[in-house]
């Protein structure tokens, strides 16, 4: 994965994010564009201010190294495992019934959520969509209880 790491708001902080992990990733030749999306390190219910985010696009296996210009960028191997995951359609700001359904659907089958909070974004900003129109696939790595 291409990585920008960003502390604070992501609906102000989101956008310088995503603008220079995308100006990284269009100076890498060959790399295939595939949604973008985004991990929380931090507890949804804190104040956004306070968020770490890692905004973050898939590469090819083969890019090892980021060229010069790349600063404040870098390459991670996020790691998956077992995922539950469902697809949220609409604004971010009313994820919050969607998460409480995919938290509820984890414990019921026997697992407990083993990793951040993830969403990775099939229609968002920039995509020629409203709010409304926006598809987030939220995603938690899950382990057996």
């Amino acid at each position: 994965m291409l990585v920008v790491e960003s502390k604070g708001n992501p609906n102000i902080k989101g956008k310088e994010a995503f603008g220079l992990l995308f100006k990284v990733f269009f100076s890498i030749q060959g790399a295939r564009m595939a949604p973008p999306r985004a991990r929380w390190l931090s507890p949804l219910d804190s104040p956004q201010d306070n968020w770490v985010g890692l905004y973050a696009l898939p590469l090819p296996e083969q890019v090892a190294e980021l060229s010069a210009g790349s600063e404040g960028a870098r390459i991670e191997v996020w790691d998956y495992g077992d995922v539950a995951e469902i697809l949220h359609l609409g604004p971010y700001s009313e994820e919050t019934p969607t998460v409480q359904k995919l938290v509820k659907f984890i414990q019921d089958q026997g697992y407990a959520i083993a990793g951040p909070h993830e969403e990775e974004y099939l229609k968002g900003p920039g995509m020629a969509a409203g709010p409304a129109d926006y598809w987030t696939i939220i995603r938690y790595q899950v382990k057996k209880k």
